[in-house]
């Protein structure tokens, strides 16, 4: 199990954070979920994903919020690759600001999401 990479999947819509977290099990994908970016910065503590699925939208800590924390945390958490999922009309800009490696429109295509992951992590 987890042999194709670990992903976290930041997501506070549950259809879609549970869609995602099963196709990318079913790929050979290790993954954890977190509602908000604030769950994403405590399972951060135990755990290093080797990517992470970001949504921008969500209570607590949005995104944007979590990615500057992200990015402040020393020891290397910067460096992990993160795919943005956004529906926000802005979600491209506000990516580019946060210097992510990738960045896909919601409604998204699972195969492209699926592609992008795995090209990142081969980079990696």
């Amino acid at each position: 199990m987890g042999s194709a990479g670990r992903v976290l999947v930041v997501e506070d819509e549950e259809s879609i954070a549970q869609f995602v977290t099963d196709v990318l099990r079913d790929e050979g994908y290790e993954v954890r979920r977190a509602l908000h970016g604030r769950d994403a910065l405590d399972v951060l503590e135990d755990w290093t994903p080797d990517l992470i699925v970001l949504d921008l939208m969500m209570p607590v800590m949005d995104g944007r919020a979590f990615r500057t924390a992200q990015r402040a945390l020393e020891g290397g958490w910067d460096r992990i690759p993160v795919v943005v999922l956004s529906g926000a009309r802005e979600a491209r800009a506000i990516a580019d600001e946060l210097d992510v490696a990738a960045t896909l429109t919601k409604p998204f295509d699972i195969e492209d999401l699926l592609a992008t992951i795995a090209r990142l992590l081969q980079r990696a």
